[in-house]
C-alpha cells in the first residue's frame, strides 16, 4: 500500500496528473471509487482482493475528462478495458497514467499503451471456475432450452440499466433505450421490452466485452448477464481468433474485415 501511496503522491506533486482515480474504503466490506486531487489525501487509496470494480467506466465521464490528465489504479480487467477504449478511439496515451497493481503488491507505472499491451498479454484471461461450470451446463442444453432459460432470466429485469451504467463499453451519449422518436425499445419492464433490451445490449458488446463481470455484479436482481456476453465473445474468439482489450489499435473483430474470415457461422 505504501508504494501505491508514494507513486500517487509523486504524480500529483509533480503535476504529472491532475487527478488520481482509485479505490477507497466504502460501507462494510465494499470498496468504493475515490477521486484524489491533493497529495496529502493519497492515504485514502486502498488496494486488496475486494477491489474488483471496473474503474475504467469513469474515464469517459465529462466530470472526469475536464480534470485533465488522469492517473488510474488498474487491475488487468481495468487495463484491458482501457486498451479496448483506446482501440475504439475513445482515449489516448497522453490522457492517462496507469498504476497497475500486481498480485504481489508492486506497482507498475505505465504511460504508453504499447507497454500496457505487453503487460496484459502476460496474463491469461480465464473465466472463473463457478461461471465456467454454469456456462458448461447451459451449453449442454438444447437451443430451445437455452432460449427459455434467458427468457425466464430477463423476465426478472426491472429496467434499471445498472448493467449499462457499470460497463466501460457502454459509453454512448444517447442510448437506443432513450430514443423515443422512434421508440426502438419499450420503456416498461415487461417481457418483450426486457428481451429486446438485453439482446440489443449483448450484440453491442460482441467482440468488445473484456469479461470483467461488472454487469452481473451491478444487477440488483442477480441476472447472470455476464454469462451471455462471455459465451458470445468466446465464440467470436474461436471463430476469428481475436479477443477484446488486447491491443490499443482499432483492429478488434467488428472493426475489420478479412477476405479469409470464416463464414460457417452464417445459417
Amino acid at each position: 500500500m505504501l508504494e501505491l501511496h508514494n507513486r500517487a503522491r509523486q504524480l500529483l506533486e509533480t503535476q504529472a496528473v491532475n487527478l488520481i482515480l482509485g479505490y477507497g474504503e466504502g460501507h462494510g466490506d465494499e470498496p468504493r471509487p475515490v477521486f484524489i486531487d491533493k497529495p496529502d489525501t493519497v492515504t485514502r487509496l486502498i488496494f486488496n482482493e475486494r477491489c474488483i470494480q471496473n474503474l475504467a467506466v469513469y474515464l469517459l465521464k465529462p466530470e472526469v475528462r475536464t480534470q485533465g490528465k488522469i492517473g488510474i489504479v488498474t487491475t488487468i480487467p481495468v487495463s484491458r478495458s482501457i486498451l479496448q477504449l483506446a482501440a475504439e478511439n475513445q482515449i489516448r496515451d497522453e490522457e492517462v497514467v496507469l498504476l497497475l497493481v500486481q498480485a504481489d503488491g508492486k506497482v507498475s507505472e505505465v504511460t504508453r499503451f504499447s507497454e500496457l499491451e505487453g503487460l496484459v498479454a502476460q496474463h491469461e484471461t480465464k473465466i472463473p471456475a463457478p461461471d465456467q461450470e454454469k456456462i458448461s451446463i447451459l451449453q449442454k442444453k438444447s437451443r430451445e432450452e437455452r432460449w427459455q432459460y434467458w427468457v425466464n432470466e430477463f423476465n426478472r429485469c426491472i429496467k434499471c440499466y445498472a448493467c449499462r451504467a457499470s460497463c466501460p463499453m457502454c459509453y454512448c451519449t444517447n442510448c437506443t433505450v432513450e430514443c423515443n422518436q422512434p421508440q426502438w425499445i419499450p420503456v416498461p419492464a415487461h417481457a418483450l421490452g426486457n428481451l429486446e433490451w438485453h439482446i440489443m445490449r449483448v450484440m453491442h458488446l460482441a467482440g468488445r466485452c473484456i469479461k470483467c463481470g461488472e454487469c452481473a455484479r451491478a444487477c440488483p436482481v442477480d441476472i447472470p448477464l455476464h454469462l451471455l456476453t462471455f459465451m458470445l465473445n468466446d465464440n467470436i474468439a474461436d471463430i476469428f481468433g481475436q479477443r477484446a482489450g488486447m491491443k490499443a489499435k482499432p483492429d478488434y473483430v467488428l472493426s475489420t474485415f478479412k477476405p479469409d474470415d470464416k463464414e460457417n457461422f452464417i445459417r
